[in-house]
Protein backbone atom coordinates (compact mmCIF):
# COMPACT_ATOMS: atom_id res chain seq x y z
CA UNK A 1 0.00 0.00 0.00
CA UNK A 2 2.76 2.33 0.63
CA UNK A 3 4.23 1.56 -2.65
CA UNK A 4 1.26 3.59 -4.23
CA UNK A 5 0.59 6.61 -1.87
CA UNK A 6 1.31 10.00 -3.17
CA UNK A 7 5.14 10.94 -2.50
CA UNK A 8 5.22 13.99 -4.28
CA UNK A 9 3.69 17.61 -4.61
CA UNK A 10 1.71 17.83 -7.88
CA UNK A 11 3.18 21.28 -8.38
CA UNK A 12 6.56 19.89 -9.99
CA UNK A 13 7.00 19.58 -13.20
CA UNK A 14 6.41 15.30 -13.54
CA UNK A 15 3.71 15.75 -10.82
CA UNK A 16 1.67 18.15 -13.72
CA UNK A 17 1.39 15.72 -16.23
CA UNK A 18 -1.72 13.99 -17.17
CA UNK A 19 -2.21 10.94 -14.73
CA UNK A 20 -2.59 8.86 -17.97
CA UNK A 21 0.99 10.29 -19.40
CA UNK A 22 2.75 8.90 -16.69
CA UNK A 23 1.11 5.28 -17.22
CA UNK A 24 1.29 5.24 -20.58
CA UNK A 25 5.30 6.39 -20.35
CA UNK A 26 5.50 3.82 -17.50
CA UNK A 27 3.97 0.69 -19.40
CA UNK A 28 6.00 2.11 -22.65
CA UNK A 29 9.37 1.82 -21.38
CA UNK A 30 8.37 -1.49 -19.41
CA UNK A 31 7.26 -3.09 -22.91
CA UNK A 32 10.29 -2.35 -24.26
CA UNK A 33 12.46 -3.51 -21.38
CA UNK A 34 10.47 -7.28 -21.60
CA UNK A 35 12.28 -8.10 -24.60
CA UNK A 36 15.72 -7.86 -22.84
CA UNK A 37 17.06 -9.50 -19.97
CA UNK A 38 20.66 -8.54 -20.40
CA UNK A 39 22.10 -6.09 -17.23
CA UNK A 40 22.98 -3.13 -19.56
CA UNK A 41 19.70 -2.21 -20.99
CA UNK A 42 17.73 -2.33 -17.69
CA UNK A 43 20.67 -0.16 -16.14
CA UNK A 44 20.27 2.05 -19.04
CA UNK A 45 16.77 2.48 -18.45
CA UNK A 46 17.50 2.38 -14.47
CA UNK A 47 19.87 5.62 -14.82
CA UNK A 48 17.42 7.64 -17.25
CA UNK A 49 14.67 6.93 -15.05
CA UNK A 50 16.63 7.85 -12.05
CA UNK A 51 18.00 11.05 -13.36
CA UNK A 52 14.44 12.40 -13.87
CA UNK A 53 13.09 11.72 -10.55
CA UNK A 54 14.05 15.51 -9.21
CA UNK A 55 11.65 16.31 -12.00
CA UNK A 56 8.74 14.48 -9.90
CA UNK A 57 9.56 16.26 -6.69
CA UNK A 58 10.53 13.74 -5.18
CA UNK A 59 14.11 13.30 -2.96
CA UNK A 60 16.63 9.89 -3.66
CA UNK A 61 16.24 9.35 -0.21
CA UNK A 62 12.41 9.58 0.46
CA UNK A 63 12.44 7.24 -2.64
CA UNK A 64 15.07 4.55 -1.58
CA UNK A 65 12.71 3.97 1.70
CA UNK A 66 9.81 3.70 -0.38
CA UNK A 67 11.73 1.53 -2.90
CA UNK A 68 12.89 -1.29 0.25
CA UNK A 69 10.54 -4.01 -0.19
CA UNK A 70 10.86 -3.90 -4.22
CA UNK A 71 15.36 -3.84 -3.51
CA UNK A 72 14.83 -6.92 -0.69
CA UNK A 73 12.60 -8.39 -4.15
CA UNK A 74 15.22 -7.79 -6.46
CA UNK A 75 17.88 -8.85 -3.96
CA UNK A 76 16.12 -12.15 -3.28
CA UNK A 77 16.16 -12.85 -7.22
CA UNK A 78 19.29 -12.24 -7.71
CA UNK A 79 20.09 -14.95 -5.00
CA UNK A 80 18.13 -17.64 -6.73
CA UNK A 81 18.67 -16.84 -9.73
CA UNK A 82 22.72 -16.97 -9.07
CA UNK A 83 21.51 -20.14 -7.32
CA UNK A 84 19.65 -22.00 -9.90
CA UNK A 85 20.67 -20.81 -12.90
CA UNK A 86 21.39 -23.36 -15.16
CA UNK A 87 24.00 -21.17 -17.62
CA UNK A 88 26.93 -21.30 -15.09
CA UNK A 89 29.20 -19.94 -17.36
CA UNK A 90 27.17 -16.73 -16.92
CA UNK A 91 25.75 -17.11 -13.81
CA UNK A 92 26.50 -13.73 -12.07
CA UNK A 93 25.72 -12.31 -15.79
CA UNK A 94 21.95 -13.89 -15.40
CA UNK A 95 21.24 -12.90 -11.98
CA UNK A 96 22.34 -9.34 -12.14
CA UNK A 97 20.06 -8.88 -15.08
CA UNK A 98 17.06 -10.44 -13.68
CA UNK A 99 17.53 -8.26 -10.79
CA UNK A 100 18.23 -5.08 -12.26
CA UNK A 101 14.92 -5.68 -14.57
CA UNK A 102 13.13 -6.10 -12.25
CA UNK A 103 13.77 -2.39 -10.97
CA UNK A 104 13.98 -1.40 -14.02
CA UNK A 105 10.58 -2.14 -15.05
CA UNK A 106 8.86 -1.38 -11.44
CA UNK A 107 10.46 1.96 -11.11
CA UNK A 108 8.80 3.88 -13.33
CA UNK A 109 5.58 2.61 -12.12
CA UNK A 110 6.10 3.90 -8.61
CA UNK A 111 6.82 6.97 -9.71
CA UNK A 112 4.17 7.61 -11.61
CA UNK A 113 1.47 6.80 -9.00
CA UNK A 114 3.87 8.65 -6.31
CA UNK A 115 3.23 11.97 -8.26
CA UNK A 116 -0.39 10.96 -9.03
CA UNK A 117 -3.31 11.53 -7.16
CA UNK A 118 -5.95 9.01 -6.78
CA UNK A 119 -8.51 11.09 -7.59
CA UNK A 120 -6.93 13.19 -10.73
CA UNK A 121 -5.94 9.43 -11.94
CA UNK A 122 -9.71 8.02 -11.96
CA UNK A 123 -10.67 11.54 -13.56
CA UNK A 124 -8.31 10.92 -16.19
CA UNK A 125 -8.79 7.23 -16.96
CA UNK A 126 -12.91 7.84 -17.51
CA UNK A 127 -11.61 10.78 -19.80
CA UNK A 128 -8.55 9.86 -21.76
CA UNK A 129 -8.69 6.28 -21.45
CA UNK A 130 -12.38 6.28 -21.41
CA UNK A 131 -12.30 3.72 -19.14
CA UNK A 132 -16.47 3.23 -18.04
CA UNK A 133 -17.13 5.72 -14.70
CA UNK A 134 -18.46 2.34 -12.43
CA UNK A 135 -14.83 0.85 -12.55
CA UNK A 136 -13.00 4.30 -12.15
CA UNK A 137 -14.49 5.04 -9.31
CA UNK A 138 -15.11 2.05 -7.69
CA UNK A 139 -11.48 1.34 -8.39
CA UNK A 140 -10.93 5.06 -6.29
CA UNK A 141 -13.02 4.30 -3.86
CA UNK A 142 -11.20 0.41 -3.25
CA UNK A 143 -7.66 2.43 -3.32
CA UNK A 144 -8.76 5.31 -1.07
CA UNK A 145 -10.08 2.31 1.56
CA UNK A 146 -6.74 0.38 1.32
CA UNK A 147 -4.70 2.30 3.85
CA UNK A 148 -7.55 1.07 5.97
CA UNK A 149 -6.68 -2.48 6.30
CA UNK A 150 -2.94 -1.22 7.94
CA UNK A 151 -5.37 0.35 10.83
CA UNK A 152 -7.92 -2.34 10.93
CA UNK A 153 -4.42 -4.91 11.01
CA UNK A 154 -3.09 -2.70 13.68
CA UNK A 155 -6.16 -2.64 15.67
CA UNK A 156 -6.72 -5.88 15.60
CA UNK A 157 -3.81 -7.22 16.68
CA UNK A 158 -3.44 -4.11 19.75
CA UNK A 159 -7.21 -5.52 20.95
CA UNK A 160 -5.96 -9.48 20.66
CA UNK A 161 -3.11 -8.68 22.70
CA UNK A 162 -5.41 -6.73 24.93
CA UNK A 163 -7.39 -10.08 25.94
CA UNK A 164 -3.83 -11.86 26.63
CA UNK A 165 -4.22 -13.39 22.97
CA UNK A 166 -0.25 -13.58 22.51
CA UNK A 167 1.85 -16.49 20.43
CA UNK A 168 4.84 -15.69 22.34
CA UNK A 169 7.68 -17.41 20.74
CA UNK A 170 5.77 -20.37 19.85
CA UNK A 171 5.40 -20.79 15.44
CA UNK A 172 2.82 -22.91 15.44
CA UNK A 173 0.78 -19.89 17.48
CA UNK A 174 1.96 -17.56 15.72
CA UNK A 175 0.87 -19.25 12.64
CA UNK A 176 -2.57 -19.52 13.77
CA UNK A 177 -2.62 -15.98 15.51
CA UNK A 178 -1.96 -14.86 12.07
CA UNK A 179 -4.66 -16.83 10.38
CA UNK A 180 -7.32 -15.98 13.02
CA UNK A 181 -6.13 -12.35 12.13
CA UNK A 182 -6.01 -12.37 8.46
CA UNK A 183 -9.88 -14.10 8.62
CA UNK A 184 -11.14 -11.13 11.02
CA UNK A 185 -9.57 -8.31 9.08
CA UNK A 186 -11.16 -9.93 5.65
CA UNK A 187 -14.63 -10.31 7.07
CA UNK A 188 -14.13 -6.58 7.87
CA UNK A 189 -13.38 -5.67 4.30
CA UNK A 190 -16.49 -7.31 2.99
CA UNK A 191 -18.11 -5.34 5.67
CA UNK A 192 -16.90 -2.43 4.46
CA UNK A 193 -17.44 -2.75 0.62
CA UNK A 194 -20.99 -3.83 1.44
CA UNK A 195 -21.59 -0.83 2.84
CA UNK A 196 -19.36 1.09 0.82
CA UNK A 197 -21.65 -0.36 -2.45
CA UNK A 198 -24.79 0.50 -0.48
CA UNK A 199 -23.34 4.37 0.11
CA UNK A 200 -22.58 4.26 -3.76
CA UNK A 201 -25.64 3.12 -4.95
CA UNK A 202 -27.48 5.16 -3.25
CA UNK A 203 -25.51 8.23 -4.66
CA UNK A 204 -26.86 7.22 -8.32
CA UNK A 205 -23.61 5.71 -8.83
CA UNK A 206 -24.93 2.94 -10.77
CA UNK A 207 -27.43 4.71 -12.85
CA UNK A 208 -25.83 4.12 -15.73
CA UNK A 209 -26.52 7.65 -17.41
CA UNK A 210 -23.83 9.68 -18.82
CA UNK A 211 -21.62 12.05 -16.02
CA UNK A 212 -20.42 15.08 -16.77
CA UNK A 213 -16.77 15.91 -15.87
CA UNK A 214 -16.40 17.99 -12.56
CA UNK A 215 -12.34 18.08 -12.73
CA UNK A 216 -11.05 18.73 -16.20
CA UNK A 217 -7.67 16.55 -16.93
CA UNK A 218 -5.93 18.28 -19.87
CA UNK A 219 -3.78 16.26 -22.44
CA UNK A 220 -1.65 18.64 -23.55
CA UNK A 221 1.92 18.57 -25.88
CA UNK A 222 4.07 18.11 -22.60
CA UNK A 223 1.81 15.04 -21.90
CA UNK A 224 2.51 13.20 -25.20
CA UNK A 225 6.34 14.57 -24.93
CA UNK A 226 6.15 12.75 -21.66
CA UNK A 227 5.20 9.04 -23.49
CA UNK A 228 7.33 9.26 -26.26
CA UNK A 229 10.44 10.17 -24.03
CA UNK A 230 9.70 6.99 -22.30
CA UNK A 231 9.67 5.12 -25.16
CA UNK A 232 12.85 6.66 -27.00
CA UNK A 233 14.63 6.15 -23.36
CA UNK A 234 13.60 1.97 -23.54
CA UNK A 235 14.51 1.74 -27.65
CA UNK A 236 18.17 3.70 -26.32
CA UNK A 237 18.83 1.03 -23.61
CA UNK A 238 17.97 -1.90 -26.52
CA UNK A 239 20.01 -0.29 -28.80
CA UNK A 240 23.06 0.46 -26.50
CA UNK A 241 23.03 -2.73 -25.29
CA UNK A 242 22.94 -4.02 -29.01
CA UNK A 243 25.63 -1.75 -30.14
CA UNK A 244 27.75 -3.16 -26.91
CA UNK A 245 27.53 -6.79 -28.39
CA UNK A 246 24.96 -7.37 -24.82
CA UNK A 247 22.08 -7.62 -25.99
CA UNK A 248 19.96 -11.30 -25.06
CA UNK A 249 16.38 -11.91 -25.92
CA UNK A 250 14.24 -12.95 -22.79
CA UNK A 251 12.81 -15.75 -25.19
Amino acid sequence: MRLLAPLASGSSFLGRRNPVAKLGGAFGLVFVLVVAADPVTALVALAGVLAAVPLFGIRYGALARRLLPLLFAAFGVFVVTLLFTTRRDEALWTAAGMSLRLVAMALPGVLAFASTDPTDLADALVQQARVPARFAIGALAAWRLAPLLAADWEALTLARRARGIDAGWNPVARIHLFAGTTFALLVGAIRRGTRLAAAMDARAFDAGHSRTVARPQPFGAADAALVVACVALGVLAVTLSVALGTFRPLF
